[in-house]
């Protein structure tokens, strides 16, 4: 279907699912309950756990290993670079010029750069489930910028089917202008994390609600029992009888005087035969750096990076770290090249094109063994020089186009020339004397 017949499509469904009192066809999504706290989901069958409100980004981002992991995740999604290709009859040519390529290429908007983009767009996907963002189309009806849309003012998708165009979904959305507007596909991208039904993605601040809050817990204690000057509990009592109202006011004073490092050293005197008391606890044997150090390799599990991504190296080791990082690349940004490289290629790629991820951007190794990789692969003619030197950030060269063969001596399909001898030539033998 093409974007006009699909606008027309889209056009013709947004009018039924809006038509007043009419109901048919129109089913409100949300129905893994990551976005519809009303849909009939296990975690929403389940009895209450106690749980308040969903975990923050601001909460979540507070812990070291939460931002680490998703700085380097959309780090490396940003850095890799998203091509628009053309087929051809002998493979596929890029297309750098097209107004859909430079989105994710250059610029995505006239404020931000495709880097940006593609960096707040993982974040979105990762932290949320989901990434959104409004089609800005030129005269031709051309995408040609994009403006991100955020996640908590993206409501459920509303679906509508029918016998003769399938599936249609809508999106109820805030847009940066404050109003609140039902779009189409054309108008909005909308991109699912990953998902259940295809149509929402789970939120991971919602499903991981209970690892991060006890993962921030641990910090939140650090920074009290240092603030307590590295002391355990006070217990103040006394054989008087103290009411609530003057309980409060010697717990504020104490805490006044005594709290923090500043009061470090400072000396107590109690009257009303108050007695101090201190509540003894061992951290070290309530394993508290253990604790610690789990919860890095449980955010490390929940986001899919190597434990020594987050500089967790306990268990690490000079060959198993190599290997992790190439893992890093197959099991978990993998994933996410195709997840947005389909989307992409189902929202803007005109017919016979599509957009493709070129993760080996990513996989160069040191410099030797590149050079080492590069004369093999010109040895055996499956790269000529000026594709490497495309490789190594390097302009063309005359005559780099040329395949070569054989130890990269000889050209691809010219016979090779006579073979010379180098060798120094053999001296002459000394003239012999008449007897």
């Amino acid at each position: 279907m093409g974007k006009k017949s699909r606008a027309r499509a889209a056009a013709r469904a947004l009018s039924a699912s809006t038509k007043a009192g009419s109901t048919d066809g129109v089913i409100v999504a949300g129905a893994d309950g990551m976005s519809d706290v009303g849909g009939s989901t296990v975690l929403n069958l389940l009895p209450a756990s106690g749980r308040g409100a969903p975990i923050g980004e601001s909460e979540a981002l507070s812990i070291p290993a939460v931002l680490r992991a998703l700085e380097v995740l959309c780090a490396l999604f940003a850095m890799t670079p998203l091509h628009y290709l053309r087929d051809t009859p002998t493979g596929k040519e890029r297309v750098d010029d097209a107004p859909e390529a430079m989105i994710f290429r250059r610029r995505a908007n006239n404020v931000q750069p495709a880097y940006l983009l593609k960096e707040v767009m993982l974040g979105d996907l990762l932290m949320r489930g989901k990434f959104g963002a409004f089609v800005h189309r030129d005269g031709l009806y051309r995408a040609d910028k994009l403006t991100r849309l955020d996640p908590a003012g993206i409501g459920s998708p509303v679906q509508h089917w029918d016998r003769t165009d399938g599936l249609e979904v809508f999106y109820d959305v805030q847009l940066p202008d404050g109003k609140r507007e039902r779009l189409t596909r054309n108008d909005c991208w909308f991109v699912p994390g990953f998902s259940r039904d295809g149509l929402v993605g789970l939120d991971r601040l919602k499903l991981l609600q209970d690892t991060i809050e006890a993962a921030a817990a641990t910090s939140q204690f650090a920074a009290r029992f240092w603030q307590n000057n590295a002391q355990p509990s006070t217990v103040l009592t006394t054989k008087a009888k103290v009411d609530p109202e003057e309980k409060q006011k010697i717990r504020a004073d104490w805490q006044g005087r005594f709290a923090g490092p500043r009061n470090a050293g400072g000396v107590a005197v109690l009257d009303q035969e108050l007695d101090a008391k201190f509540l003894s606890h061992n951290n070290k044997e309530a394993q508290y750096l253990e604790v610690r150090q789990f919860y890095v390799v449980e955010i490390a599990r929940a986001w899919g990076v190597p434990p020594h991504v987050l500089f967790e190296l306990s268990r690490a080791t000079f060959s198993n770290i190599e290997q992790q990082s190439l893992e890093l690349i197959l099991y978990c940004m993998m994933g996410h090249f195709e997840r947005v490289a389909a989307h992409a290629t189902h929202q803007f790629a005109r017919d016979g094109h599509f957009f493709e991820f070129e993760p080996a951007a990513l996989l160069k190794g040191d410099l030797l063994s590149r050079y080492q990789a590069y004369a093999l692969a010109v040895d055996k003619g499956f790269l000529n020089p000026n594709e490497v030197r495309r490789r190594e950030n390097l302009n063309d060269r005359a005559g780099g186009d040329e395949y070569r063969v054989g130890s990269g001596s000889t050209i691809e399909g010219q016979q090779p020339g006579k073979q010379v001898d180098h060798r120094p030539p053999a001296p002459a033998p000394a003239p012999q004397e008449d007897e």
